[in-house]
This record gives C-alpha cells, structure tokens and sequence, in this order.
C-alpha cells in the first residue's frame, strides 16, 4: 500500500532565466512531487510517461528516496521551454515542443494500492476526466489544475477554464491551483474567496500556492503559512511540492499541522535548483529556526 501514488510525464524542460542563461533538465510534476513526498519517509510511486528514447523514469527518480517507478511508454514524450522575464521567475513564457500521448486507465496498474491518487498533469489533455472517473472512489484524490486548465495553442501554452469543473469537483479531495489558477476558475483575486467557491463547488480541501504563502480551505477554517526561503534559485517546482507535502502529511496531520510542514518543505527547496531530497529532520530544524 502506497501513501501516494503520482501521475504525470517527466517533462524535457528548457528553462531559460531573465538574464538569458539557458538550462536543460528534467522538470514536471511527477519529480518535485514524488521526490518530496518520498524525502520525507512517504511510501510513493509514480507513473511517467514517455518516449523511452528521450526519457529515462529509472535514472529520473535515481536520487529519490521511497519511490517506486512504473513507467509508460508513449510514441513521444513531453518538452517544455520556459523562459523567464523576471529573477524572482514569477513572470515566464511556455512553449510545447513536444507532448506525450494522453494516460488511459489501462495504464495504471490495477493491482497496486493507494491512499492518494495524485493526478499530475503538465497540459490539458494529458490526463483526462477518465483518469479523475477511474480513480474516484478507490482512493483519495488529489488534483493540479494545472494539467486541466493549461492549453496548448500552434505551440504557446494558455490558461483557459475548466468548463466541466463543476461536474468533476466533487470528486476531488485535494485540489492544488495557484493564485492565478484560482481567478481563471473562480473570476476573483481574492484567493480565500476563491477557496470558498471551489469548496462550494465540491471540491474537499483546496490549496492556493503564491509566491508569499500557502493557503488552505477545508470547508471550515482557511489556513495560511508565509515561504520564508532565502534565496530563489529552486523556484522551479515550487507549487508541486508544496502540495505534495501537504497531501502525504494529511494522512496523519490536521491541516494547520501539515501545512506548516509544507510551507517549511518548499521554502528548504526553492533555496537550491532540483528537487527536494532533504530530510525530515532538516525541514523540522527550519521550522525551529524560522517559524
């Protein structure tokens, strides 16, 4: 039985800072999410999709700790350019090089278990509402709209609502946007009004990353913590991990509790490039010193 189980494509990224400078890595969802999950001592597997020729999950997921791989493959696999215009990289631009074929439901092991199903898609259309159907009702269910809000048009990747959101919602237990994500879904910027309409919506507990803080909604109390990271070289996959985090320590934790421990986790990682693969212990050591 895993705590989670992580789907989405590892992603060929190229991410290019303001100043110009260009790096190539392997970036998505399914790194940063199953990389912090597994960090701190949650039993994780992952599903990647893609080309065996351009991606390898098994060396992807080398470094981490507690995770399991099965790997897809599909006739092409994902890649993202970035390009960021500002250094805190809360401005950037993406491009779709490249898309994997969409998950079916024949693609999940049938005889693996979970607690969670986190559905973790990078562009709509990777992970259909056939995979949130599959899922429902055999486990809890966690979602980044990213992979349902975020569309790919002659190459550029654009934000548009998700039209069935309200058929889909109640069957989701977890649900991760971003502030912008949050208005595009909701029309406000007012991002506690917009977990109480999400909430409404059906959806159990909601999550609103922003670059000052995290906040959660579960239906009775909002809950925010403050990032307090000291430098923004790991910016990437700032929200993967922090929602992550939260989800695998609601296991156990009430929400106050686990989001501490998130907020705590990806202020850590948004200090170094890469994903987080620090102990428990470095995160709890943060905490005593900063919250």
């Amino acid at each position: 039985m895993y705590d989670t189980f992580i789907l989405g494509q590892i992603s060929l990224d190229i991410n290019v800072n303001h100043d110009g400078t260009a790096i190539h890595e392997s970036g998505g969802a399914v790194i940063y999410s199953g990389f912090a999950a597994g960090s701190l001592g949650h039993k994780t597997a992952v599903l990647p999709k893609g080309n065996p020729a351009d991606v390898d999950p098994a060396a992807a997921f080398a470094q981490a700790q507690n995770v399991d791989v099965f790997p897809v493959a599909s006739a092409h696999s994902t890649s993202i350019k970035n390009v960021y215009h500002t250094p805190d990289k809360e401005r950037r631009t993406s491009t779709a090089i490249s898309r994997i074929e969409p998950y079916r439901p024949s693609d999940i092991p049938p005889d693996v278990k979970t607690r969670i199903y986190h559905i973790a898609g990078l562009m709509r259309g990777d992970l259909g509402e056939d995979i949130i159907a599959w899922c429902s009702g055999k486990a809890l269910v966690a979602l980044d709209v990213q992979g349902v809000l975020r569309c790919v048009e002659d190459g550029a990747m654009v934000f548009h609502d998700w039209t069935d959101k309200k058929t889909w919602l109640p069957k989701i237990d977890f649900l991760k946007t971003d502030a912008l994500e949050a208005e595009i879904m909701t029309g406000t910027a007012d991002r506690a009004e917009a977990t109480r309409l999400l909430h409404s919506w059906g959806a159990k507990e909601i999550m609103i990353t922003h670059n000052t803080e995290a906040l959660i909604y579960d239906g009775q109390k909002i809950y925010t913590r403050a990032l307090k990271p000291r430098n923004l070289s790991g910016r990437s996959g700032r929200g993967d991990t922090c929602f992550s985090t939260y989800i695998t320590e609601r296991l156990s934790r009430p929400p106050e509790e686990a989001l501490l421990l998130a907020a705590a986790t990806v202020s850590l990682k948004m200090e170094k490039p890469g994903p987080f693969n620090l102990s428990r212990g470095a995160v709890e050591a943060y905490i005593r010193e900063f919250y």
